[in-house]
């Protein structure tokens, strides 16, 4: 038993919240029950009692972390404007906790990806777009979105990996795709240079641009 326990009343929220810093800081093998009872100075049955396993914690994380962007979107914007919106936040936070797109790709039915489909989804019903074509919009936009922004962390951690900030990790892909046959990579050696000075987030806006642009002209 730990001892110096903290007298205050233990909730899944502060639960929650301790296991978000431990993620952050030190990543998902990090999180443990142990650790856990170690930061929150009490013993795991207290734990047990909010969080059937480490899942459910890392579900709750991520979910957490999905409010605080669906929360901040907001509620008066045009459609298209909000999702835009809605778009970058998610796409902010998976680059800023990497682990929150590595378990929302987990599993559908946790509640961060109910919540987000139901984010997105409202937004595309308010655009018009008819009954029968909103599930396939909305997962458009929503399988764009954690896709893009999974690879761009990713990205990250690879530069940070090779010891690198984002202007030399780009440069040696640039590198390599210029160095490339242009009779057998005509467009890759074309764009080689777009792929140093590139804004991420304005490529991915450009990417919600296009879809929602498929969208209204279609429907």
């Amino acid at each position: 038993m730990s001892t110096g326990r903290r007298t205050e009343s233990l909730s899944k929220d502060r639960i929650v919240a301790a296991a978000i810093e431990i993620l952050d800081a030190e990543g998902e093998r990090a999180l443990t029950f142990r650790a856990l009872t170690a930061r929150l100075r009490t013993g795991a049955g207290a734990l047990y009692w909010h969080v059937a396993d480490k899942g459910d914690l890392l579900a709750a994380a991520a979910d957490e972390m999905v409010a605080r962007v669906t929360d901040a979107a907001p509620g008066a914007a045009a459609p298209d404007e909000a999702i835009r919106v809605l778009a970058l936040g998610i796409f902010d936070a998976i680059d800023d906790h990497p682990w929150v797109g590595t378990q929302l790709s987990s599993a559908p039915r946790q509640p961060g990806m109910l919540r987000i489909f139901e984010a997105v989804g409202s937004r595309v019903q308010a655009l018009g777009v008819p009954s029968a074509a909103q599930f396939d919009c909305a997962s458009a936009l929503v399988n764009y979105v954690l896709g893009v922004a999974g690879q761009n962390a990713a990205n990250s951690r690879a530069a940070t990996a090779r010891e690198l900030g984002r202007t030399a990790f780009l440069q040696t892909i640039a590198d390599d795709w210029a160095g490339l046959d242009p009779q057998e990579y005509p467009f890759v050696t074309q764009v080689a240079d777009r792929v140093r000075d590139h804004d991420d987030r304005e490529q991915f806006l450009a990417g919600i641009d296009l879809i929602l642009a498929g969208i209204a002209a279609s429907h």
